[in-house]
């Protein structure tokens, strides 16, 4: 694992599908280390899961506006932030998307919708930044054990499980190891991949 050292680190509660709290945050960073961040790492997400012709106006809405809208916002700021400081040169964001946005499962028909807008803005943003130097990746994590899936009954889990090659769930350290390795100068020629971190799904 790369350790990210500094002179301090700064916490911020942000809404990400919210341009004034996205610009804000990073208005925040500029004042306290005079430049902008030159990683990046779109992870927000939420799920609001049901069958499609259950879901509601709004649960469909909220998951785009936060996995979809907020990677948007966040990357836009960002990338104007860096291009203001000339700051883009070997500059890295990672989108986080999922295995989901490249299959679909049933119950997901809006995270999934989200997770595919993450790949193909993903792609289109990597042709549009990389002639600033600034690299756009994204990673697709399959079954991974966090805080959601210890809500999942076990039988379910046992399902997934049949249909990961190496049989057994992922761990959150295996997803950060590739996103550090894309956030490095060992990627620097790494750029529009969709990384699939599924054990093989």
């Amino acid at each position: 694992m790369f350790i990210i050292s500094g002179k301090g680190h700064v916490a911020l509660n942000v809404e990400v599908s919210d341009r004034k709290s996205v610009e804000a945050a990073f208005e925040q960073v500029l004042k306290q280390f005079s430049k902008p961040p030159t990683i990046i790492v779109n992870s927000a997400g939420i799920t609001r899961d049901n069958f499609l012709v259950k879901l509601s106006d709004s649960n469909f809405g909220d998951v785009i506006d936060v996995n979809l809208k907020g990677t948007f916002l966040v990357m836009q700021t960002a990338v104007k932030a860096m291009i203001a400081a000339n700051a883009t040169e070997n500059s890295s964001i990672i989108n986080i998307s999922s295995i989901i946005g490249k299959l679909g499962n049933i119950g997901q028909s809006n995270y999934s919708a989200s997770k595919a807008g993450v790949i193909a803005m993903t792609r289109s943003a990597c042709m549009e930044f990389g002639q600033f130097g600034i690299r756009v990746n994204v990673v697709l994590p399959g079954f991974i054990d966090t805080p959601i899936t210890t809500t999942v009954p076990d039988k379910v889990k046992e399902l997934f499980i049949k249909n990961v090659p190496l049989r057994r769930i992922g761990k959150p350290q295996e997803v950060a190891e590739v996103i550090a390795f894309l956030a490095s100068d060992k990627s620097s020629y790494i750029n529009g991949a969709s990384i699939e971190v599924t054990g093989g799904m």
